[in-house]
Formats: C-alpha cells, sequence, structure tokens
C-alpha cells in the first residue's frame, strides 16, 4: 500500500504544477481585466469632467447668441439719437429694443415678479423699508417696488426690492 501512496503523490504533485499553472494565468487574466476596468473608470471620470467644465463654460450661449441682435438695436438707435431731435421717434424705438430683450428673456424661462399688492414674502421679496400703510388692507403687503424681481424657471435669481406698508 505504501507503494500506491507513493505512486499517487508523485501524480499528485506532477498535477499540482499544472494547477498552479492554471491558476496563475487565471490570476493573471483576473488581474489584467482588473487592470483594464480600473483605466477605463479613470478615462471615463476624466472625460466626463472634461465635458462637465464645457458645458458649464458655453451653458448660455444660445442666451448670449439672442441677446446679440439686441445690442445690435441698441447700437442703431444710438447712431439714429445723434442726427434726431424727435423724442416721439426715439421713445418708440426704446420700447421696441425693450420689448424684443423682455421676448428673448421669456423665451430662455426668465419673468418678471408680479409684487405690488401681494403679500410680503421674504423668499421672494427684500424689504428697503416700512411706511405706514394707506389702508388697513396694505398692511403687511408690498406698496411699491423700487428693483422687480425676476425668475428663471420658478427660481428667484434676483429678489424685488419692494417698500412694504406698516
Amino acid at each position: 500500500m505504501e507503494e500506491t501512496s507513493v505512486e499517487e503523490n508523485k501524480q499528485n504533485n506532477e498535477q499540482a504544477p499544472e494547477q498552479n499553472t492554471s491558476a496563475e494565468q487565471i490570476l493573471a487574466e483576473l488581474n489584467d481585466k482588473y487592470l483594464r476596468l480600473y483605466s477605463d473608470f479613470e478615462n471615463y471620470k476624466k472625460r466626463t469632467l472634461k465635458e462637465r467644465i464645457d458645458l458649464i463654460k458655453t451653458a448660455g450661449e444660445d442666451v448670449y447668441k439672442n441677446m446679440l441682435p439686441v445690442l445690435d438695436d441698441f447700437e442703431r438707435a444710438n447712431k439714429a439719437n445723434e442726427n434726431t431731435t424727435d423724442l416721439k421717434a426715439i421713445n418708440e424705438g426704446l420700447k421696441l429694443v425693450y420689448q424684443k430683450l423682455a421676448g428673448i428673456l421669456k423665451s430662455n424661462g426668465v419673468e418678471d415678479m408680479q409684487a405690488v399688492g401681494t403679500e410680503f414674502n421674504p423668499d421672494l421679496h427684500e424689504a428697503i423699508t416700512n411706511i405706514p400703510a394707506p389702508t388697513d388692507d396694505l398692511k403687511g403687503k408690498v406698496i411699491e417696488v423700487i428693483e422687480k424681481g425676476y425668475l428663471l424657471n420658478g427660481k428667484v435669481i434676483r429678489f424685488a426690492k419692494v417698500i412694504v406698508g406698516a
């Protein structure tokens, strides 16, 4: 029996290096796959970071392109104002440029706040001062707007500066 166990040990020892080699090959393959996956992920992170930075840099590009014609209109109005004395034409031109600019802003999600007569809300309004309310129903309400507030897609981008009735 000893002879059989010695022969079996020899056979097992001969097979063991083959098993170790295949295990080493599997380990090497898995390590290679891991390194490739890790480098792919690092490249993905770098690429998305670069794309995010590029997006932030050019996020307002469409808005600016839409506003350039308004700037051109203002330049033409300045040239026209140098040679004219007709105030009615100047006022009309300014109204047209204002309407064009307001339309561009509105089409990009910017809207002005309607504050007069509404309840004072510190999330939307910035109180400049309090004055005695002309009537009791105007107490705690906005009486006058000093500077309009604006919303961009429902989010406040500039608070309205208001006078509140006390």
